[in-house]
């Protein structure tokens, strides 16, 4: 989908999910929900089930411990070396979760080696690499960290 080279731009959006009454965190890649991305690339490949599969991630759901360690691929409570992009459109992160491999360098941040570990015959190697600013990437986090203080106050 995109370029490996290509830095993009990441904002992590927090919406209410009036269903359930909570928050969610949903990032956000050139202005495009990764949601909305990931459903065009699945529909696109043929993927059954697809489409409105997945939703943000729910704090309050889980604890993903400091959100600016679980988005740089560092939390120590998710499944395997990948690190939890989205959870289903439920709620539940464990549920139909979009893993991914977050690698940080001093510079960048990539998102790469996408999966849905419920279809491990599913191929991503079309998604991603996603590739950000490491500067603007903190920038984006340190926003998202004091927004979620401040709703838990």
């Amino acid at each position: 989908m995109r370029e490996a080279h290509r830095v993009g731009r990441v904002q992590f959006l927090i919406r209410v999910r009036d269903d359930l009454n909570v928050h969610e965190v949903v990032p956000a890649v050139d202005g495009a929900l990764l949601t909305d991305l990931v459903d065009v690339f699945e529909l696109a490949a043929g993927m059954q089930p697809a489409g409105a599969a997945y939703g943000g991630l729910i704090p309050a759901f889980f604890r993903f411990g400091p959100l600016d360690k679980h988005f740089h691929g560092r939390s120590t409570s998710t499944m395997g070396p990948k690190t939890p992009l989205l959870g289903c459109e439920c709620g539940e992160w464990g549920c139909w979760p979009l893993t991914a491999r977050i690698a940080v360098t001093e510079r960048s941040v990539t998102w790469d080696a996408f999966e849905q570990p419920h279809r491990p015959t599913r191929d991503y190697a079309g998604f991603g690499p996603f590739r950000f600013e490491r500067r603007r990437y903190d920038a984006a986090l340190e926003g998202l960290c004091l927004e979620i203080a401040a709703l838990e106050v």
